[in-house]
């Protein structure tokens, strides 16, 4: 479908609630940072997630950045992710934080986060969003509360 750049958070939540396999199937690409490579592998981050990192899937491509630029507000792997898909000209950039997203937003890019991913692979049968939802409310996930219960209803 499209190339996409992934930011440290979607890739761990889903990784967490054991639904990362949908994305070879909604993108033709999946691409990370190095510097997203490393928060995924880092000593604090949930077993499960350095564990998948540390045999990561063919299907997962992880490319250097660069040139990353700098902006306020952004850990080392948001920024590399930004400026990686500003570089590589992806078609989305996925990640949770709304404040980054808009930052992201306003230079051209189409953005999305966990519960984005979780919406288009439901849309396409590949998941039960509720089942989705209610493993993710096991994770220290913090979402939109209007935006869920919209997804829900969406999804009944």
């Amino acid at each position: 479908m499209r190339l996409v750049i992934a930011d440290t958070g979607p890739l761990n939540y889903l990784i967490q609630i054991g639904r990362v396999d949908i994305l070879p199937r909604l993108f033709e690409r999946v691409v990370i940072p190095n510097a997203v490579r490393i928060e995924l592998s880092h000593p604090l981050a949930p077993p499960s997630v350095r564990a998948w990192m540390q045999a990561p899937p063919a299907w997962l491509e992880i490319h250097e950045t660069p040139d990353i630029l700098p902006v306020a507000g952004l850990d080392e792997g948001e920024a590399a992710a930004i400026s990686l898909a500003l570089s590589i000209h992806a078609d989305m950039l996925l990640i949770d934080e709304r404040t980054r997203s808009r930052v992201v937003q306003t230079r051209g890019l189409r953005v999305t986060g966990t519960l984005g991913v979780l919406d288009l692979a439901a849309e396409r049968g590949l998941i039960d969003f509720a089942d989705a939802i209610r493993a993710l409310e096991l994770t220290s996930f913090r979402r939109p509360a209007a935006l869920l219960e919209l997804l829900l209803e969406k999804h009944p």
